[in-house]
């Protein structure tokens, strides 16, 4: 027997006066599963988002959290965590001192308030940290806090809203194991992210948020394939910007400017040769690579198919 949803979303639209802002968005999401939120600035995720922890009642269409609406129902919001991008924590107080007092505002009996820190600090393995107050913690110390934070009163959905803002590699790494350590309980995870490389590793299902609508949705690997097939990344980083008639060539060669400086790149089915006769081709020009890079197509690359409006469901 299939787990009802934690969360649906069905056919919601809203706007700001005469600004639409979502239109006709449809989103589930079930116990025990990670699905990254995607899509550039303005796309609609925040709206989204205060939409689903009731904050926004959406102009048409539903939202339930284990089947009751948020926006009317405050009860159905107790089964949420909610973690913003910015620290919402009490700098001058110990992380257990914040978590104490969060499980207080959420409610948890003072009978089981301990017990509800020790197993917030054991999920996130901030035990060692307990003791050590958050304006003196490491900015992945204090994002593993906030998670503590939001899962004091034990949510069934947790949202993350950017969370690796701040975090160097191997602070993100730990930040992701808690993630996955929360899903392996049935915790149901929304996460919010311009960190494509993190969306690809965690999330079992994503989707791409355009101008309000749900573009496309899916598991990331079956998208990235059904998207290129067989084809590669051919990347080409330059010495120097090109002038116009260097542009010009690299254009004729079938090559796009990435986002990133001197960075041109291209799709090809035949990878590493291409790169080689590009190579070639290139210097013959005058246009020096610095590097020319071989790779498997990313959520990276389904991002900017998808924002260029080349690719839809």
């Amino acid at each position: 027997m299939t787990a009802e949803p934690i969360l649906s979303v069905t056919g919601v639209v809203h706007a700001y006066g005469d600004k639409p802002v979502l239109h006709g968005v449809d989103l589930i999401l079930n116990p025990g599963e990670i699905y990254a939120l995607l899509g550039p600035n303005g796309a609609g995720k925040t709206t989204l988002i205060k939409t689903i922890c009731g904050r926004i009642r959406p102009d048409g269409g539903a939202v339930a959290l284990n089947g009751q609406d948020p926006a009317r129902v405050p009860s159905a919001r107790a089964c949420l965590g909610l973690v913003p991008q910015e620290i919402a924590l009490y700098a001058h107080l110990t992380v257990a001192e914040n978590l104490a007092a969060f499980a207080s505002l959420a409610q948890v009996p003072r009978k089981a308030v301990s017990a509800a820190v020790q197993r917030a600090l054991e999920l996130t393995r901030t035990v060692d940290r307990a003791h050590v107050p958050v304006r003196h913690l490491s900015g992945g110390y204090q994002r593993r806090a906030n998670i503590a934070a939001a899962i004091i009163h034990q949510p069934t959905l947790l949202i993350l809203d950017e969370p690796t803002v701040g975090v160097d590699v191997d602070a993100r790494e730990a930040l992701d194991a808690v993630i996955r350590g929360l899903r392996d309980l049935g915790v149901a995870v929304l996460l919010t992210t311009h960190d494509l490389e993190q969306a690809g590793a965690l999330a079992d299902r994503v989707g791409f948020l355009r101008e309000g609508c749900l573009a496309l949705e899916g598991e990331p690997r079956e998208l990235i394939a059904e998207a290129f097939g067989d084809r590669m990344e051919v990347l080409v980083e330059l010495s120097g910007e090109p002038d116009a008639a260097g542009e010009a060539r690299l254009v004729a060669e079938g090559l796009v400017k990435a986002t990133r400086a001197n960075i041109w790149t291209r799709l090809d089915a035949d990878g590493y040769a291409a790169a080689a006769k590009l190579d070639k081709a290139l210097r013959k020009a005058g246009l020096i690579p610095r590097e020319i890079r071989v790779r498997e197509p990313s959520l990276h690359s389904l991002f900017t198919l998808v924002a260029d409006r080349k690719l839809a469901a």
